[in-house]
C-alpha cells in the first residue's frame, strides 16, 4: 500500500514518520521524536507497515505523577519542531529571552547580514550560535566558517558542538596539513568540511585567501569584527589583510555574516561605517544623524548593555551586581630595590650606545625586556638573562622595533596571534665581554631573590588568603610562564594542603588547560588558578571562580578589561567579584603604567560608562614613556617634568576620552529599538510551551529516577543520582562513558561523564525516551515502568469530574526559501481538559491544564472503580475526535502566524508559508481527575 508523507508507519520493530522525499517503493522515514540526522531509507517491501496507537487499556492503571511525567517525556523527545524556530528542538542551551532578539531580526532578513554588538559577557556567542544553528536547520545555509583569533578557536569549537551539536572542525597552521591530507582528490578543506573554526590571522594571508574565498561556505561568523576594520591609515598590515578579506567576503550578497565585537564603534568614525559596509553598502555614507538612516541601520545591528538585559521579560539574568577593585601597594626590599637600581642604570647606558642604529634599537628592546621582567618575578628576571634578545636576529632597525614590541610589549589583540607569555630575553650579541660580566652578576643576585627577599610575592600571599576568607577563589594572571610557575610555588607554600593551586601557561596545548582547570576545580576545599594572559579570553571561568589578581600589570588596559571579564560575566553566580591590582611602589615601572594608562582607562570608564581599546597610539605612548625613564629622567619623579611626555600624555588621554563620548553617544543613539519585547515574549511562550521548560526537564527525570527506584540528592549545582537499580532498558541507553554515580547539573559547562539537565543531553533523552517506550509497552514489568497511559487522581483541585487529554500532532511545513521549497513534517504536543462526559464535555482553557498536572492527591480510588472511569473516557474518544481535529486545525493557524511574525519582514518568504495538520491525532494518555465527594460513586 502506498504512504503519504506524515503518515505513521512501523518497521524494522519501531515507529516512523514518512518524510516528504518517499515515493511508492522507497520510503525516506524519521524515527518518532527523532532527528534529521536519524533518516532511514527504507524499501516499502521491507514489511513496512501502518502504525496506530491503540487507546489505553483501563486495566493498565498508574499514579498521580504519569500524567505529568508523560507530557513532560513527550515534548522533551521532540525534536522536528513546528514553531518558527526549528533549532530550539536540537540544541543544548535553553537561550535566555534576550537571547531571541538577534535571532528574530535575522529570520526577517532574505540574506542574513548582522552585527551583534552587545556588552562583554553577554553571550554574543551564544546569540550568533542560535543564527547558525537555525539558518543550518531550515536549509537556508549548506556550511559555516567561524572566523576568530586563534586564542578563541577551541573555545569556538566547544560552544558549536556542546550547546549546537554542530561539530566543527579547526582550520589552524597547526592542524592545516592534516586536514589537507583529509581532502579527496582537489577539493580544498572547506569543500571537505562544511563546518569549521578558522584562524583569521592564518587565512588572511594571500596564499591562503584566495583558496578560501573561492571555496567558502556560504555562512560566516565574524568574531571581534572590529579588529577586521580599518580606516585609512590605521593600524598594521595585519588589520589591512583582515579588512580585504571582509571586504571579499562581504562581495557575495547570497552569503549570510554575522558580525560580532562588543566594541564596534572604538572612536573612529571612518573605522565604524566601513565596518557597516559589510552589512550594506548604502550605511557606509547614509545619514545616522536622520531617523531614516537610523531605521536602516536597525535592520542590521543589535546593541544592549547589561543594564537593558538585566532584567528582560520578567526574566532575570545572573550578571554580577558590582565589581569591587582595589589596589595594592608594595614596596622593594634593600636588596631587591639595589639590583633595580644597578640595572636601571646598566639599562640606560645601553640605550644611550652610538654603535649604529641596529645595535641602539636592539639595546632599546633588550632593556625594556630585563626592566620588565625584573619588575615580574626574580626568576623571570633570571629566564631573561640568560636568553639572548631575540631582536638580536634582526637585520634592520624597522625589523628590530617589530620583533621587539612584539615579545615586549602588549599589543592590541588583532596584532598578535595569542598573547605571549614567552620570557622575552636580554643577552647582547657575544663578544660583548663587559656587557656579559654584569649579566652574570645580575643573573647571580636575581637567582637570590626568590622568597624572603621578594615582597611583591608577599603581598601576593595576604591578598589571596583575605580573598579566599571571603569565600572567592581568585585567579591569578601574571605576564611570564616563569612567573606565572614561581608564584604557584610560593602560594602552594604558603597557603597549606587545604588550598589547591595550579598554573596554567601558554606550554599546555589549548585541550590540557583546560584540562588542568577541571581538575583544580574538582578538587575539594578552596582553589587558586595561577594564570598568563593565555587564560585572558577564549576560557570561561565564571562557573569556579570570583576573584582576578593582576599579579603584574599589563600594559595594554584592554588586557585587564579581558583578565576581568573571565569571571565578570553571564552565569556568575556570586553577587560581587572581585579585581586586586598589585603595583610596586618603587620598582620606576609599574608607576608609569598604573597611572597613565590603567587608571586613566578606570576613569574613562566611569566617566562614559563604556570601556574602548586605548587609541591605536597606544605601543608608542608606552615607548614613548619608557623612552623618559631611560633617557631623560633619573627616578619616576622627574618624568613629571619633561614636558614633551606630558604632552603625549595629555594628547592620548583628550583622544581617548573623545572616542569613549562617541561610542557612548553611538551606544545610545543605535541600540536596538527593531523588536519590541512583546514581540519576543509571544514567541518565547509558544516554544517553551512546545518544548518544555528546564523545571519540566527537571521533574522528567527526578521523578522518573524515582519511580525506577534510584536514589536521588540534590546537589548545589544540579543532583546526583545512582544508576545501579535502573532497569537494562536504561543503562543501555544511557552514554557509555557516564558517571556512577550520574551528576545532572543545572547547566554548562559540565565535567566529562556527567549530564545537563538540558532535553538534547543524551542522559536525559535516555530516560525520557524510555518514560514513553515503557509507557506504551503494556506488557512490561510494572515496576520498570515509571508512567502509564492512564489514571485516576482524586483530589481537592476539581470540583467535578476532569478528564485530561495528552496527545501528539504532526504537522506538514512548507518554507519557501530562495533555495527552492522546503517540506518539512514537525510534530507538537498537547494537552486539552473537558470536564463531564464525553459526550456533554465541556473544554476548559489550556491555562487550566498546568494545575491538573500539578494536582496532589487527597486518597486513592478503589480498582473497580478507577477501571470504570477509565473505560467511559476511553470509550468516548470517537465522540472528542472533531474538536481534537479542530484543534488541531487552529495549532496550524496558529503556527502559522508565528511563522509569518518572525518574518515579517521577507514577503517572499511570508507569501509561501503553509502549515496544515496531518488528520488523527494521536492520543496518548488519558487521565481522570475526580473530586473527593464522587470517588465512592463512580460518577
Amino acid at each position: 500500500m502506498g504512504f503519504s508523507p506524515g503518515n505513521l508507519v512501523t518497521a524494522r520493530g519501531r515507529e516512523w514518520v514518512v518524510l516528504p522525499d518517499s515515493t511508492d517503493d522507497f520510503l525516506v522515514l524519521r524515527p518518532l521524536g527523532g532527528l534529521d540526522d536519524d533518516v532511514a531509507g527504507v524499501l516499502a517491501s521491507e514489511g513496512v507497515e501502518p502504525a496506530s496507537f491503540p487507546p489505553p487499556s483501563a486495566d493498565d492503571l498508574g499514579d498521580h505523577f504519569s500524567a505529568r511525567l508523560l507530557t513532560n517525556a513527550l515534548r522533551i523527545g521532540f525534536r522536528s519542531t513546528a514553531g518558527p524556530f526549528r533549532c530550539l528542538g536540537s540544541i543544548a542551551v535553553q537561550p535566555r529571552a534576550y537571547q531571541l532578539v538577534p535571532l528574530m531580526l535575522a529570520l526577517r532578513q532574505d540574506v542574513v547580514r548582522l552585527l551583534i554588538a552587545d556588552d562583554v559577557g553577554i553571550g554574543k556567542t551564544v546569540e550568533a550560535g542560535l543564527i547558525a544553528a537555525e539558518l543550518l536547520a531550515v536549509g537556508e545555509a549548506r556550511g559555516l566558517s567561524v572566523l576568530c583569533s586563534p586564542a578563541l578557536a577551541e573555545q569556538w569549537q566547544s560552544e558549536l558542538r556542546e550547546k549546537f551539536g554542530l561539530e566543527a572542525e579547526l582550520v589552524l597552521s597547526s592542524t592545516v596539513r592534516r586536514l589537507e591530507r583529509g581532502r579527496i582528490g582537489s577539493e580544498s578543506i572547506f569543500e571537505r568540511y562544511p563546518i569549521t573554526v578558522v584562524s583569521t590571522d592564518f587565512i588572511k594571508s594571500s596564499r591562503r585567501r584566495h583558496e578560501f574565498l573561492r571555496t567558502c561556505p556560504d555562512m560566516v561568523i565574524v568574531d571581534e569584527v572590529h579588529t577586521c576594520v580599518a580606516a585609512a591609515g590605521q593600524g598594521g598590515s595585519g588589520r589591512t589583510q583582515r579588512y580585504e578579506l571582509m571586504r571579499e567576503l562581504a562581495k557575495d550578497q547570497r552569503r549570510h555574516m554575522i558580525l560580532a565585537s562588543a566594541t564596534p564603534h572604538s572612536g573612529n568614525e571612518e573605522a565604524f561605517r566601513n565596518l557597516l559596509g559589510l552589512l550594506d553598502p548604502a550605511l557606509e555614507m547614509v545619514d545616522l544623524e536622520q531617523r531614516w538612516g537610523r531605521e536602516l541601520l536597525a535592520r542590521h545591528f543589535v546593541q544592549r548593555r547589561r543594564g537593558d538585559i538585566r532584567r528582560y521579560l520578567d526574566e532575570d539574568t545572573p550578571f554580577p551586581k558590582d565589581r569591587l577593585t582595589k589596589e595594592v601597594a608594595y614596596t622593594l626590599s634593600d636588596e631587591y630595590r639595589s639590583l633595580f637600581d644597578r640595572v636601571l642604570d646598566y639599562a640606560r647606558e645601553t640605550v644611550r650606545t652610538d654603535d649604529g642604529d641596529l645595535t641602539k634599537r636592539v639595546n632599546w628592546w633588550s632593556a625594556l625586556a630585563l626592566l620588565r621582567a625584573l619588575a615580574s618575578s626574580p626568576r623571570a628576571a633570571a629566564q631573561t638573562l640568560r636568553t639572548r634578545a631575540a631582536s638580536a636576529a634582526a637585520g634592520t632597525p624597522h625589523e628590530a622595533d617589530i620583533i621587539g614590541r612584539a615579545v615586549v610589549l602588549d599589543q592590541a589583540d588583532d596584532e598578535a596571534v595569542e598573547a605571549s607569555d614567552t620570557t622575552p630575553g636580554a643577552a647582547p650579541e657575544s663578544g660583548q665581554d663587559s656587557a656579559e660580566r654584569k649579566l652574570r652578576g645580575f643573573l647571580t643576585e636575581a637567582r637570590k631573590l626568590e622568597g624572603k627577599a621578594d615582597r611583591k610575592v608577599a603581598a601576593l600571599v595576604k591578598e589571596v588568603k583575605k580573598l579566599l576568607a571571603e569565600g572567592c577563589d581568585p585567579i591569578v594572571f601574571c605576564r611570564f610562564i616563569d612567573t606565572a610557575e614561581y608564584v604557584a610555588e610560593q602560594l602552594d607554600k604558603a597557603l597549606g594542603r587545604t588550598v589547591t593551586v595550579r598554573p596554567v601557561t601558554g606550554t599546555l596545548p589549548p585541550a590540557e588547560r583546560v584540562s588542568r582547570i577541571e581538575d583544580l576545580t574538582a578538587a575539594e576545599g578552596r582553589h587558586v588558578l595561577v594564570a598568563t594572559d593565555c587564560l585572558s579570553e577564549g576560557v570561561n571561568l565564571q562557573e569556579s571562580f570570583q576573584a582576578v589578581v593582576h599579579y603584574d600589570l599589563a600594559w595594554n588596559p584592554t588586557r585587564h578589561e579581558q583578565r576581568e571579564g573571565r569571571v565578570d560575566r553571564f552565569g556568575q553566580r556570586a553577587d560581587q567579584v572581585r579585581a586586586v591590582t598589585l603595583y610596586g611602589r618603587d620598582n620606576k615601572i609599574d608607576g608609569i603604567v598604573l597611572e597613565v594608562l590603567l587608571r586613566k582607562h578606570e576613569q574613562i570608564r566611569k566617566a562614559t560608562g563604556v570601556s574602548v581599546p586605548v587609541p591605536d597610539s597606544n605601543g608608542a605612548v608606552v615607548e614613548a614613556l619608557m623612552e623618559g625613564l631611560l633617557l631623560r629622567g633619573a627616578d619616576a619623579e622627574q618624568l613629571s617634568l619633561d614636558l614633551g611626555v606630558q604632552a603625549k600624555q595629555g594628547s592620548l588621554f583628550d583622544e581617548w576620552m573623545s572616542s569613549a563620548e562617541r561610542e557612548r553617544r553611538a551606544q545610545t543613539k543605535y541600540a536596538q529599538h527593531a523588536i519590541k519585547p512583546e514581540e519576543v515574549s509571544a514567541e518565547l511562550t509558544a516554544a517553551r510551551e512546545s518544548l518544555g521548560t528546564r523545571d519540566q526537564v527537571r521533574s522528567c527525570v527526578e521523578n522518573a529516577l524515582h519511580a525506577l527506584h534510584s536514589t536521588v540528592r540534590t546537589t548545589e549545582n544540579g543532583m546526583l543520582a545512582t544508576l545501579a537499580p535502573l532497569p537494562l532498558g536504561v543503562l543501555d541507553a544511557l552514554p557509555p562513558d557516564r558517571n556512577d554515580p550520574l551528576l545532572f547539573a543545572d547547566d554548562l559547562p559540565v565535567r566529562r561523564g556527567d549530564a545537563v539537565l538540558s532535553r538534547t543531553d543524551a542522559s536525559v533523552e535516555a530516560i525520557a525516551g524510555y518514560v514513553i517506550e515503557s509507557a506504551l509497552d503494556e506488557g512490561l514489568d510494572p515496576e520498570l515502568r515509571p508512567a502509564r497511559r492512564c489514571s485516576v487522581v482524586r483530589t481537592a483541585a476539581v470540583s467535578v469530574r476532569t478528564t485530561l487529554l495528552v496527545t501528539r500532532y504532526r504537522f506538514h511545513l512548507e518554507l519557501p526559501s530562495r533555495t527552492g521549497l522546503r517540506q518539512l513534517i514537525a510534530e507538537d504536543a498537547a494537552t486539552f481538559a473537558f470536564e463531564g462526559s464525553p459526550a456533554q464535555a465541556r473544554w476548559l482553557g489550556k491555562d487550566k491544564v498546568p494545575d491538573l498536572l500539578a494536582a496532589t492527591p487527597s486518597g486513592n480510588v478503589p480498582a473497580p472503580q478507577a477501571k470504570q472511569f477509565i473505560s467511559r473516557a476511553v470509550d468516548g474518544i470517537d465522540t472528542l475526535r472533531p474538536y481534537l481535529e479542530d484543534r488541531g486545525k487552529e495549532m496550524a493557524q496558529e503556527l502559522l502566524a508565528s511563522h509569518r511574525r518572525v518574518r515579517q519582514a521577507s514577503a517572499e518568504i511570508v507569501r509561501g508559508l503553509k502549515v496544515t495538520p496531518e488528520p488523527g491525532a494521536d492520543v496518548l494518555g488519558v487521565f481522570v481527575f475526580i473530586p473527593d465527594s464522587a470517588a465512592g460513586s463512580g460518577r
